[in-house]
């Protein structure tokens, strides 16, 4: 299983322009030379980033074009959550500052997190939390 630590895979998605090409390529599949002319990376760049997201099973190539496994297709909705997370940063502090403030019971935690967390997604993790 080398190449396949959730660190590994952490790592090849790390920096931006990575986390970028590997968005890109989740979004459908596409040739190595858009993803070079359109990133903005030198060639030894774009061919350290690809090598690693090709070493750890996040993208595959075929024909010149590149596109998820399966892994890595987990990998992204993982990261699609993760940005929702980002996104109510704010909220979740704020259920955070609630919560550790005052003793709420589970029916009033549950009721609070509905009420200030708009996503489905978000608000199923927070209550399965419990």
């Amino acid at each position: 299983m080398e190449g396949h630590s959730t660190e590994d895979i952490l790592k090849a998605v790390s920096d931006s322009k990575s986390l970028d090409m590997f968005r890109s390529i989740a979004k459908g599949s596409v040739e190595s030379e858009v993803l070079k002319e359109t990133k903005g990376l030198s060639k030894k760049q774009y061919y350290l980033r690809m090598r690693q997201l090709l070493k750890v099973g996040l993208v595959q190539r075929s024909k010149g074009r590149f596109s998820l496994t399966c892994l890595g297709t987990v990998v992204y909705h993982a990261q699609l959550i993760v940005e929702k997370g980002v996104n109510n940063y704010w909220k979740l502090k704020a259920i955070d500052s609630i919560q550790s403030s005052a003793e709420i019971g589970e029916h009033e935690r549950t009721k609070l997190i509905k009420t200030i967390i708009d996503d489905s997604g978000i608000e199923n993790i927070l209550v399965a939390q419990s």
